[in-house]
């Protein structure tokens, strides 16, 4: 465009010198061969416009030409650090991004009788976790999760997160209650926190945390908190709930025994969903400084299942809080699933042909009245 704007201008104006636009443009969207190729054709460009003025010979078009060449070739240069760059940093990218993953494990759509879905927003940019933590494991006869908030925020709180969910996820299948749970958490936090300490940092680190245990039987979910906020009870109706907990402080701050943390007992019935989340959700801000109101958005959609749930708390956050946080945020939704008698019929079916085949006294295939046959020793 500029070479035709050239030839159809008077003589005595010009235009040859902003070809140089041309390869420094394509330089912001395009590789190192694009932009060579740009240049290059740049650079015949400029040639042709001084040969068609019959200046082709002077000294003024050869510096014109040769410093188009010189910034064709630097432009080109750039592309290929750039790139080189690029590489590197999608590199470290990915390999941040697996062991973020392996920290933090997703937590599955289905535990035991329960559905489950979680959601994380961290504050640091371009990370997935920072200070916020969640965990869930199967114990026998139920499902126990973890839920915390590390003091501090962003990549700075990831290695004491990761104290403190490794610990869980072994002391989960090793502690027979929730208070012996929380102590034995109170041990690993106090044991590494010298590890942890922030230069210039006031205060000493602490963890909040929440324990839950949901037995498969029976319509309860028992809670010890560290200092941690109490979660929200959605049920039928839009109807919200917050449980009255008896907290305990935090971890890290007094190596408490287990006679100091307290076992809060709470109705979960089928179809109620459990709220769990940390402070950095009620603390989220918008332009005129109000908190988000958690438990009033919330209630919006108590009959959604736990995905549709936090799709639309975590749309309604961000855009309450301007589209990012201050702070790092967690929340994880947990349902009980009400148990059809349909879905026992063939348990029980089978259960009741096993007890009919073994009762003492039955005739069986190969076998006597007073023994057990071949056939009944095989099953």
């Amino acid at each position: 465009m500029i070479t035709v704007l050239d030839i159809l201008a008077p003589e005595d104006i010009q235009l040859g010198p902003l070809l140089v636009i041309a390869p420094a443009l394509t330089a912001s969207f395009a590789g190192p061969v694009l932009t060579g190729a740009i240049g290059v054709l740049a650079v015949a460009a400029q040639a042709f416009i001084v040969e068609r003025l019959g200046v082709l010979d002077t000294r003024n078009a050869f510096v014109q030409i040769t410093a188009l060449a010189v910034l064709t070739v630097l432009v080109v240069f750039f592309c290929l650090i750039r790139e080189r760059r690029g590489r590197q940093l999608a590199q470290v990218r990915s390999v941040a991004e697996a062991a973020q993953h392996v920290l933090l494990w997703p937590l599955p759509e289905r535990i035991g009788p329960l559905r489950v879905a979680s959601l994380y927003l961290a504050a640091e940019d371009e990370a997935l976790i920072g200070g916020d933590l969640y965990a869930a494991t199967r114990v026998e006869g139920g499902t126990r999760m973890l839920i915390g908030d590390v003091r501090g925020k962003g990549l700075a709180a990831v290695g004491e997160a990761a104290v403190l969910l490794g610990a869980f996820r072994e002391a989960s299948h090793q502690q027979t209650g929730l208070p012996e749970l929380a102590a034995a958490l109170e041990r690993s936090v106090s044991r590494y926190q010298d590890d942890f300490e922030t230069e210039g940092e006031a205060g000493e680190p602490f963890v909040t945390a929440l324990l839950l245990e949901i037995p498969d039987e029976g319509r309860v979910g028992r809670m010890t908190s560290c200092g941690h906020p109490p979660p929200l009870l959605l049920g039928p109706g839009h109807s919200v709930a917050v449980p009255d907990l008896h907290p305990a402080p935090p971890l890290g701050v007094g190596g408490l025994a287990p006679t100091c943390h307290s076992v809060d007992v709470v109705a979960f019935e089928d179809g109620d969903t459990l709220l769990l989340y940390t402070d950095g959700v009620i603390e989220a801000r918008d332009r005129d400084g109000a908190f988000y109101p958690f438990a009033e958005r919330a209630s919006r959609w108590t009959e959604c299942a736990p995905d549709v749930l936090l799709h639309h708390l975590r749309h309604d956050l961000l855009a309450h809080a301007g589209g990012r946080l201050g702070d790092d945020a967690a929340v994880i939704a947990i349902r009980r699933q009400p148990v059809t008698a349909a879905a026992h019929q063939p348990v029980a079916a089978a259960a009741h042909q096993l007890v009919k085949s073994v009762r003492p006294g039955t005739a069986r295939p190969g076998g006597s009245r007073h023994g057990p046959g071949r056939a009944d020793r095989r099953a």
